[in-house]
Order: C-alpha cells, then structure tokens, then sequence
C-alpha cells in the first residue's frame, strides 16, 4: 500500500508511477509539488519515478495568495 497525505491508502502494483498514483487520485490542480518518502520528486520524474509497496507520498497543492 502507498500512504498518501496521511489520509488516503492505495493499493501498490509494480511499475506505478507518480503519475499513475495521480491519476487514480484524481489530482488535477495545475501546481503540484510531490515528495516521495521525504525527497521531493522533479516534475520530470513523474513519468518514470516508480514507486515502491509502503511509500509515502506528500501530495501538495501549490497555491498564490497576497
């Protein structure tokens, strides 16, 4: 399983990728920044970065305020 937030659970099949992980969310927002196990993962990597049974996944939404 991956922990996502603290609050959700997924389950972890081999080859899943961040972007996989994101999809099945359903997390759309435009300006994401994703942290896997405490390492901040470039949005480059999305694609490609697999992730492993029992990672956790800091999902965080980028927002502007004044």
């Amino acid at each position: 399983m991956i922990r996502v937030n603290d609050k959700f659970t997924v389950r972890w099949r081999p080859g899943m990728t961040i972007r996989d992980l994101l999809n099945e969310l359903k997390f759309t927002f435009p300006r994401l920044v994703i942290a896997v196990n405490g390492e901040v993962i470039p949005r480059d990597d999305w694609e490609t970065y697999e992730l492993q049974d029992g990672d956790e996944v800091k999902v965080i939404h980028m927002t502007a305020g004044g």
